[in-house]
């Protein structure tokens, strides 16, 4: 499970890890140092399956993808214990199983020793997200602090307790049924739960993170060590000051940024899982070879035999799943969009710095983000410093908090009144659509709901009449409602036009106005916004504590003959793209695709394309004059767009097989095709081209 590639710290250190786990399982320096093989093994590898945990709960946790990484936990699980399974009949652990045991073996232990890492994720990582889910971050907090507490005292701890009666009968109850207490139960969600909070946490000072390293592995190191004295380790994976030291770890390592090319968390988990195997081949080998002193006597010869073993056979299972492996259903074989997140990123960033002091982005991801994605664009914009979003729906919020997406996302749109508990639960910020429905929603809630209030200043669309002053005062003082912010819509701020820019001012005006009344009276109106993307760029606004770019943010107009005052250095971000699946030479006056719509009047190269209306190119395209780039030159769309096929006119275009790439929208060569540009030639705006790019075109993001 390979994630995050651009995190070169966490994925070389993955390596590390593995290596440090074959550590535990060898002994390294037992031949020289009991001691120093106990700090080895017992203190410093003691930080491998932590990492593990606070990984897959950084990259993973609270996000949409939990239940598919639950998914390749079990099937990695199967596999590996399938793989143990002969070692198990030939030492005869299955005869001794009884019901209870088999329990225990499958659920906790692993079923082989050093498996006991897989069970222990699975159940620590859906535990943590149900915490998580159902609790929220502080009270989720308490709890796993409160299950590793438990853990510490059947673990390094056990010797506290083994002769109290009470707590030693609970403790051996709980040894029956899990064997230890590093499990997923009670080691693991905190490990799962710091990795997710680190992804959304202040980051502090490097020299902070590596004094608070180096200092609390000085304390967790005289506390194994006292502990080790004193005889109370019944195991010894759980220490107080364990989290603490891993805390600063995992901060540290996601400073190193930059890409990684190989498959490291794939190799990480091959070396952990065969390190075991490896230890019987390196036995056996040594017995043939006669090198028993040297590979197995001697600990430290017997580690690096093991880790070269190990190391040599992941590298060839996965060099042979490169060559071996199906090629998934991806853009390769098809058609599909592609994101430029660099792109994405700049434009966020020339817009806030073109924002007026005081005035924060908020991105807006309707519909799934114009087209690019909308958990995919949030995150990036998140690591940005973006930190507001707005939505449509309240299906749309809750995608993105559960995807791990931090800050203010207000759903613009209305939402049944008796959803207020799903609002809530991911504390997310309603609309208040006119006063009528903030009391509805103040009604039926049984706690506070951050809203904003929406303000009709002349669109006569969604929002309280700017001119109803007491109503939209007492809005304010609704009992369940906790008001953030008030904003309205400008109406034609796309335009310049005279007759356009007095009305959009005059929306101001009002808006303003009543913002000013508001406080005369007292209240805190919270934060005003006016602007979407053309306000923004023709009428920024100093008064304005947010400013909500959609299509601006991702690089295009809604229409090319847009007006605008500046645009800031803004670039497309997405490009459609096909490839080509056949060719087709056809003499003149052969007619082509449904109704005999277009017919070839010279002999013609016609290109069959795997997408179509279905995918959101318009079917009016071909009769607008639509195009695609291949080979850079521009081929016409010709016939009747079907669901899933079109066709191109590639004659012009030099040599096209099946398998080239067609660009509809995007850069080929030293031609373009804009958004804008596609949106006109199907009668229609940037907006609706962009939303309407179907869901089974995967996202490609670069």
């Amino acid at each position: 499970m390979d994630k995050g590639r651009n995190y070169k710290g966490i994925e070389l250190f993955r390596v590390a890890a593995a290596f440090l786990v074959v550590a535990i399982h060898t002994s390294p320096l037992a031949s020289y140092s009991a001691a120093a093989d106990f700090i080895f093994t017992r203190v410093i590898a003691r930080v491998a399956v932590p990492f593990f945990f606070m990984a897959t709960g950084y990259f993973v946790l609270g996000g949409v993808s939990v239940r598919r990484s639950l998914k390749k936990l079990l099937i990695i699980y199967a596999a590996a214990a399938a793989l143990y399974l002969p070692v198990n009949v030939y030492a005869g652990h299955l005869q001794s199983w009884g019901l209870l045991e088999l329990v225990r073996q499958v659920f906790f232990e692993g079923t082989f020793y050093h498996l006991w890492y897989l069970p222990a994720s699975i159940l620590g990582l859906w535990l943590t997200d149900v915490l998580l889910r159902r609790l929220g971050a502080k009270r989720a907090g308490a709890a796993v602090i409160a299950l590793y507490a438990l853990g510490l005292l059947g673990d390094s701890y056990w010797g506290l307790i083994k002769n109290v009666h009470v707590l030693s009968s609970v403790y051996n109850g709980i040894f029956a049924l899990m064997g230890y207490t590093r499990n997923g139960l009670f080691l693991a969600p905190i490990f799962f739960y710091l990795g997710a909070r680190l992804r959304s946490g202040k980051k502090r000072a490097m020299g902070y993170e590596l004094m608070g390293l180096i200092a609390g592995f000085a304390v967790m190191l005289t506390e194994a060590l006292f502990a080790r004295s004193r005889g109370w380790q019944r195991h010894d994976s759980m220490y107080v000051f364990l989290p603490f030291v891993m805390y600063f770890l995992f901060a540290l390592l996601m400073r190193a940024r930059g890409k990684v090319r190989l498959p490291l968390g794939n190799f990480s988990l091959l070396v952990y899982i065969l390190h075991p195997a490896v230890i019987i081949a390196v036995r056996g080998a040594a017995r043939v070879l006669g090198l028993w002193g040297l590979l197995v006597e001697n600990s430290l010869g017997h580690y690096i035999a093991v880790c070269l073993g190990s190391a040599a056979a992941g590298a060839v299972i996965l060099w042979l799943w490169e060559r071996i492996k199906p090629r998934s259903a991806s853009y390769a074989a098809r058609a599909w969009v592609e994101v430029d997140l660099a792109a994405l990123k700049s434009n966020a960033k020339r817009l806030q710095d073109f924002l007026p002091e005081g005035c924060e982005l908020m991105a807006v991801l309707k519909c799934d983000a114009y087209g690019h994605g909308a958990v995919r664009s949030a995150l990036e914009l998140n690591r940005t410093g973006v930190r507001a979003f707005a939505v449509a729906c309240l299906a749309e919020g809750v995608e993105l908090r559960r995807a791990g997406v931090k800050g203010l996302i207000l759903i613009l749109g209305c939402t049944p009144a008796d959803q207020w508990r799903v609002i809530r639960r991911y504390s997310l910020t309603q609309c208040a659509a006119d006063a009528a429905y903030a009391h509805a929603l103040s009604s039926s809630a049984r706690g506070r709901i951050d809203v904003h209030l929406k303000i009709d200043t002349g669109m006569h669309r969604l929002g309280e009449s700017w001119e109803h002053t007491d109503a939209i005062a007492e809005c304010f003082s609704l009992p369940n409602l906790h008001v953030t912010g008030m904003f309205t819509h400008l109406a034609v701020s796309d335009s310049l036009e005279a007759g356009d820019v007095d009305f959009t001012e005059a929306q101001s005006r009002r808006f303003f106005s009543l913002a000013e009344e508001l406080a005369r009276r007292g209240i805190d109106t919270g934060a005003l916004h006016t602007q979407a993307s053309y306000g923004l760029l023709n009428y920024p606004d100093a008064r304005c504590s947010y400013a909500r770019a959609g299509v601006a943010l991702y690089g295009v107009k809604s229409d090319g003959h847009d007006g605008v005052r500046d645009w800031p250095g803004l670039v497309p971000a997405l490009s459609l793209r096909a490839r080509i699946g056949l060719v087709r030479e056809l003499p003149s006056g052969e007619s082509v695709g449904y109704g005999r719509e277009f017919t070839t009047a010279r002999e013609s190269r016609i290109a069959v394309l795997p997408i179509g209306y279905g995918d959101g190119v318009f079917r009016c395209a071909m009769h607008g004059g639509a195009e695609a780039l291949v080979n850079g030159r521009r081929c016409p769309v010709v016939a009747r767009i079907c669901m899933d096929q079109l066709c191109l006119d590639v004659t012009d275009a030099g040599e096209v097989k099946p398998g080239d790439v067609a660009t509809f929208i995007g850069r080929d060569g030293a031609e373009f095709i804009s958004c804008e540009e596609f949106a006109a030639k199907c009668g229609t705006i940037s907006n609706e081209v962009l939303s309407r790019l179907g869901k089974r075109l995967p996202r490609v993001y670069k």
